[in-house]
């Protein structure tokens, strides 16, 4: 007899397999039995809400896909997508207001799963006045397109092929990590503009084995850094958890200095 896999089996089954879990290792980790862990994903058992959003916390699945499995299962949404500018983030935009500023004199950029940017701190302005294309920097602005269009940052990047691969390699582990189809059209066509034909690093570039640094020819010469990026670690708001700020730190004195006097 043919049994039918529930809309939430197969997704439970789908991201079980991204995960590379076994079912017997993920029915340990979930501390459930493999024998109920196979009945949910063939369709024979329906899992309760909280047994639903328990397998989803241990498969780190993103908090809009859980309100789709729990919309398969019958269940209504629990996470809420809410404006930042809602009053029910109002504490949680002040710490990124207070991050953004913290930053300074270097900058500090939100930006949003689809990585279209969201804050910025006043040391981004100078880098943004690079874009040669103004059409880039109309709303909603997308900061890989920005970075790596030709009209964008690219023809500034001294070290634009290792910058390329970087944020293709990143931005493809995000569709694997979360399964989020909406970024393949801007993986694609990020892949479709013109590279360097050499992989080589910028000449000068000393930080090869310690972090891939964002390299810019500008008036004041060579200006490098390195990134990091921060998140909100206990967000139940779909737009909070969705969201990464990313600070860009001088890799090197001249840069700090440079910096320091752009902003001033």
């Amino acid at each position: 007899m043919n049994v039918q896999i529930s809309p939430v089996g197969s997704y439970l089954r789908e991201w079980r397999q991204r995960r590379r879990l076994s079912q017997l290792d993920f029915a340990l980790q979930a501390e459930i039995s493999q024998r109920h862990l196979s009945f949910i994903e063939s369709g024979r058992a329906t899992p309760s809400r909280d047994m639903l959003l328990k397998l989803a916390e241990h498969l780190g699945v993103p908090l809009r896909e859980r309100n789709t499995w729990l919309l398969a299962a019958g269940y209504a949404p629990v996470f809420e997508e809410r404006k930042l500018d809602n009053p029910a983030l109002h504490e949680a935009r002040q710490a990124i207001d207070v991050l953004l500023k913290s930053a300074e004199p270097f900058p500090a950029l939100v930006v949003d799963r689809g990585w279209n940017l969201v804050a910025a701190n006043a040391a981004l302005r100078p880098l943004m006045s690079l874009v040669i294309d103004s059409a880039l920097l109309q709303p909603p602005v997308n900061v890989m397109r920005l970075s790596l269009h030709p009209g964008g940052l690219a023809s500034r990047v001294a070290n634009l092929s290792e910058w390329r691969g970087h944020l293709l390699d990143r931005l493809y582990r995000q569709v694997t990590l979360t399964n989020d189809r909406t970024l393949l059209p801007l993986l694609e066509e990020l892949r479709g503009y013109p590279s360097p034909e050499s992989p080589a690093p910028a000449a000068g570039n000393a930080h090869g084995n310690i972090f891939v640094p964002f390299q810019l020819r500008t008036e004041q010469g060579l200006l490098s850094f390195f990134s990091t990026t921060t998140v909100f670690g206990t967000a139940v708001d779909i737009t909070l958890s969705e969201l990464t700020l990313e600070s860009f730190f001088p890799a090197d004195a001249e840069t700090a200095d440079a910096m320091r006097a752009l902003v001033a």
